[in-house]
């Protein structure tokens, strides 16, 4: 997905909250913000939100000598997540369609995005909203059809604390799943101790793509990743960020995510806060 003009301004706020996040004084708060705004004035036209995302958190971990700035704020959302998990559980259990219900819950759980802000809808008023909202994008359907002939699936996850849901679909799920997290912190994406955290490694088979990037760009992944990405005969992408690195991805990956920004809304043609199960189009 192209770099549209309000992304400028979501870097600038994304730079100073990430900067307060890894603990920056106002003189270092400063001179990150002068290398973000460098880096912004000279991007190429073919550049992708998550590359920039990339480059611009590349700025803050070296200034603040901070390898992992939401450390903290992924810890508290797992341990919020968690809180709410054997209710999650319960819904699913007492629903007349058990897989809907828990690929709607994976939804909700993607209100937790603190790249988008630092403060998210209360977690059961959003799943309350996405239970009883319509699709945006219903390609439900056909994920449905392509799970059932699967012999496993590639699941490619997003946020800390979003992991305690997409544990509940993964636990509803009838086939061996492959979860991919981060290879390094980037925002409050996943890295593999966060997903520890939230129990996947319980249920799942956990890799890690060996990128930075919130998103995932193949270039950047390590050859493993890549090569379970592409025998992966389904590959279910949580997020904004995989939409952007994986919309054209090919008709076996599924995109899940809640619409949180102006640029997405417009992009896929659907309103905010619209809920969004997608297959990718080709290339």
């Amino acid at each position: 997905m192209k770099f549209y003009l309000d992304c400028y301004a979501c870097f600038v706020r994304q730079t100073i909250n990430a900067a307060r996040h890894a603990g920056c004084d106002d003189p270092v708060q400063h001179k990150i913000m002068i290398k973000v705004l460098e880096l912004l004035q000279n991007l190429s036209p073919e550049t992708t939100p998550p590359h920039v995302a990339k480059a611009v958190h590349g700025i803050i971990r070296e200034y603040s000598n901070n390898p992992d700035p939401y450390k903290e704020a992924k810890a508290r959302c797992t341990l919020a997540a968690m809180e709410l998990y054997d209710d999650l559980k319960a819904m699913v259990a007492a629903s007349d369609d058990p897989l809907g219900t828990a690929l709607r819950l994976a939804i909700a759980g993607n209100i937790i995005d603190l790249g988008v802000s630092d403060e998210h809808e209360d977690l059961w008023h959003t799943v309350d909203r996405v239970l009883a909202q319509d699709y945006a994008v219903d390609d439900e359907a056909l994920l449905r059809r392509e799970m059932e002939k699967t012999d496993h699936i590639l699941y490619l996850g997003d946020n800390a604390g979003e992991t305690v849901f997409d544990r509940v679909l993964i636990e509803t799920l009838e086939k061996p799943v492959v979860y991919a997290v981060r290879g390094r912190p980037i925002l409050n994406d996943a890295i593999m101790e966060d997903a520890i955290a939230a129990g996947l490694d319980k249920v799942a088979t956990l890799i890690d793509n060996g990128a930075d990037a919130p998103g995932t760009i193949l270039s950047l992944c390590k050859p493993e990743f890549v090569e379970a990405f592409n025998e992966a005969p389904v590959i279910i992408a949580k997020g904004q960020g995989n939409y952007e690195t994986l919309n054209n991805a090919g008709p076996k990956v599924f995109c899940l995510l809640q619409i949180k920004c102006p640029v997405i809304e417009r992009d896929m043609g659907a309103p905010m806060g619209g809920i969004i199960l997608r297959q990718s189009t080709a290339l």
